[in-house]
């Protein structure tokens, strides 16, 4: 159904998804041994009070995979930043052996790539029509 499409506020009609991956720091193995549950029911938990949607998700042993969608007014790098510190605090508390581990439990970087309905090929093709109009 096209509504499903897009999501509408009173300012603005979106349809904004990031894959984005990110890993456990020196990219160890820790994401088992019930690490890998809690962690998804701590992203399912943030996404929550984000309020964004997470459409797929995936948790590796040492790297983790989730597709979302969000709101244009949270930038990648904010929504990216509350998931990994947000985990880090809670995972680090109730599993002492990632402390022994690792000085800390992500690393700082990360990777994201916009996901849309149109790609990059026809948003470009549309542009340059503009021109002949």
């Amino acid at each position: 159904m096209v509504s499903e499409r897009w999501t509408r506020s009173n300012k603005s009609v979106y349809n904004l998804g990031y894959h984005i991956i990110w890993c456990p720091k020196y990219r160890r193995n820790v994401l088992v041994n019930g690490i890998d549950v809690r962690l998804k029911e701590l992203l399912n938990y943030k996404a929550q009070e984000l309020k964004i949607e997470i459409k797929e998700m995936e948790v590796m042993p040492d790297h983790i995979h989730i597709f979302i969608k969000a709101d244009p007014v949270l930038s990648p790098h904010y929504i990216i930043q509350q998931f990994k510190g947000y985990t880090s605090r809670i995972l680090r508390q109730e599993f002492p052996v990632l402390k022994r581990k690792l000085p800390t439990l992500w690393t700082r970087s990360y990777y994201i790539e916009s996901v849309g309905h149109i790609s990059e090929s026809v948003v470009r093709k549309y542009i340059e029509e503009q021109k002949k109009v």
